[in-house]
């Protein structure tokens, strides 16, 4: 007992001068980190080549999504601004989590590559596409100028579900579920407010049809109740490596003092 006591004492005092085990500690905690995200890393790099193969192919048939209801949703060059801010709005939520809240981070990330391999999925198995976008802009400003970049950067093809809806809703569940974001209203809110102003964007700019968008959503929501409430907790630690478990054992030891 007198040698586990005294044992638990050095540990305390090499935390205290900043040595050693708290060192060991964080080693560990970085090794587990990048356990977890080289299967996200991996996933990642992967679908952007398989978008970009999918984005070349010519498919002899190609489904064209569309509703009534499209028709009658004009064209307004201003929400290509939201439509744009989703690049910044997923990379700063993703980066956020992993400095902030690991956990959640892993549960958003496996949330959205659910989606985007589904996407990649349907996009070889069943090819679509638009026929909504203008003929011709009736104003020239520099919204117009944004909207046709976009249109040259990314085709009318392959838009079954809505990625930009689908990954703007599991990054707002993300937010709100998040420990980190609790107390922060302000940000809450405003991530709220955004995510509804992108979907929108998408069905303003022609870059969706309502059916993909409502397609999106819907299975952001299933992925994202899955996986914020449908892993076991267990399952949660396994992705997420023991990243808690050793926070915790850290904070434990902090609190022996000489």
């Amino acid at each position: 007992m007198k040698y586990s006591l005294i044992g638990l004492r050095k540990i305390a005092h090499n935390l205290e001068k900043g040595e050693g085990f708290k060192t060991m500690l964080k080693n560990k905690l970085d090794q587990e980190r990048w356990r977890t995200l080289r299967p996200i890393v991996l996933f990642l790099i992967s679908y952007l080549v398989l978008f970009d193969l999918v984005e070349k192919l010519h498919p002899v048939k190609l489904h064209v999504i569309d509703c009534s209801l499209d028709h009658y949703i004009p064209f307004i060059e201003i929400f290509v601004v939201p439509y744009l801010a989703w690049f910044f709005f997923i990379g700063l939520t993703g980066l956020v989590l992993y400095l902030k809240d690991f956990d959640v981070f892993v549960r958003f990330a496996y949330a959205t590559m659910f989606g985007m391999a589904l996407f990649i999925v349907i996009s070889f198995v069943y090819p679509n596409g638009l026929e909504l976008r203008p003929d011709y802009f009736e104003r020239d400003n520099i919204f117009v100028t944004l909207t046709k970049m976009v249109y040259k950067m990314d085709t009318s093809t392959n838009v079954l579900p809505s990625i930009h809806v689908y990954n703007t809703v599991c990054a707002m569940f993300a937010i709100w579920e998040s420990e980190y974001f609790r107390d922060r209203k302000t940000i809450r809110s405003g991530s709220l407010i955004l995510s509804i102003l992108i979907c929108l964007s998408t069905m303003f700019l022609k870059q969706h049809s309502i059916v993909d968008v409502l397609l999106g959503l819907v299975l952001s929501l299933v992925a994202s109740d899955l996986a914020f409430y449908g892993l076991p907790e267990n399952m949660s630690q396994k992705l997420s490596g023991s990243r808690v478990r050793w926070r915790k054992e850290l904070a434990n030891l902090k609190r022996f003092r000489i």
